[in-house]
């Protein structure tokens, strides 16, 4: 199909709304990384997004809605606890595991009797949403597996052709996904997914915050997705990515066994000084390293770049999704120095 590029004006997103309330695709920009959207309540809908992504048809979508009290519609109880969280990070990069009811087909749950929900604060994407009058599922519009699309020329490398239109919003704000959490006896809140919505905000709301083993682990055998990003070998560009733990110092004597043309290493913004090899940098801070990661590993395949040696980030706020990205982008191939 071809796919057209729209502007982010009022004329446009009407077309981007009419395409989903139509049963298509459109490649939408939020404050986190662009979306691939569809219906989330059209099985047939969905089913294209999975196609076009080339995704495990096990690995749920979430659901993005106008407002949180419209959670109600689509889902069969939602905690207490919920709603204070939602209170204070919704419209926001936070989705929330609720069970779901019949609304939300089992196709965009990827077969879970729970769904996600997630108020985006994006302004683009939010008035689709509203001018659509669906609920909206939308995972990361990149083929699956490769790094997240913070841009519309992103999303039309990976996707022209596959979908109806992309809406170009400009860069993402944050450039990870969204932070995943359940709710549990409705006390305690488990994270499923790391994103800019941390660990430490979260205990503002409630005593007890618990990181997912999956988070910094590969599922063990026979476990189930709860929410996207914990199974399967997820951000990855072409190049081999390797994530080092270390100081620059022993990092840079680590890089120099494999220096050539074809090997790349991306660094913190200050390491810069002290490296003699072929590199990036992606940030100072674990909030520009979210933000620039992807596009950095999406820079690196422009250049056929081999093999990519990632100077590991903190795990401590933010840092745990950027930790989490690589972590997966590596297949979980890291070098404690």
């Amino acid at each position: 199909m071809e796919t057209i590029l729209l502007e982010d004006c009022e004329a446009d997103l009407i077309k981007a709304a009419d395409i989903i309330r139509g049963g298509g695709i459109v490649g939408i920009p939020t404050e986190t990384v662009y979306g691939l959207g569809a219906d989330a309540s059209n099985p047939e809908a969905v089913k294209s997004i999975f196609n076009a992504k080339n995704r495990p048809a096990d690995n749920p979508l979430i659901v993005h809605l106008a407002d949180f009290s419209d959670a109600e519609k689509y889902t069969a109880n939602i905690p207490e606890l919920a709603k204070i969280i939602a209170d204070r990070f919704c419209p926001g990069p936070l989705t929330i595991v609720l069970p779901k009811n019949d609304r939300i087909p089992s196709i965009t749950s990827g077969g879970l009797k729970t769904v996600g929900i997630r108020i985006p604060s994006h302004k683009v994407m939010h008035r689709i949403i509203e001018l659509s009058g669906c609920p909206i599922a939308a995972p990361s519009a990149n083929t699956s597996g490769l790094p997240s699309p913070t841009s519309a020329a992103h999303v039309m490398d990976d996707m022209n052709g596959k979908i109806n239109a992309v809406v170009d919003g400009g860069q993402s704000e944050f450039g990870v996904e969204s932070t995943v959490i359940a709710i549990e006896n409705n006390t305690s809140v488990r994270i499923l997914r790391p994103g800019c919505i941390t660990k430490e905000m979260l205990l503002e709301l409630c005593d007890n915050v618990i990181i997912d083993p999956a988070i910094l682990h590969d599922l063990e055998e026979g476990q189930t997705a709860a929410s996207p990003g914990m199974k399967y070998k997820h951000y990855s560009p072409s190049a081999d990515v390797v994530m080092v733990e270390g100081n620059i110092k022993d990092f840079t004597e680590y890089v120099a066994k494999f220096n050539s043309m074809d090997v790349y290493s991306l660094i913190y913004d200050e390491d810069g000084k002290y490296f003699p090899y072929r590199y990036m940098t992606y940030g100072s801070t674990s909030s520009e390293q979210a933000h620039w990661l992807f596009q950095r590993l999406r820079e690196l395949d422009e250049l056929g770049v081999k093999k990519v040696f990632v100077r590991a980030p903190s795990v401590d706020g933010v840092g745990l999704a950027v930790y989490n990205r690589l972590i997966r982008a590596a297949g979980f191939e890291v070098i404690k120095l």
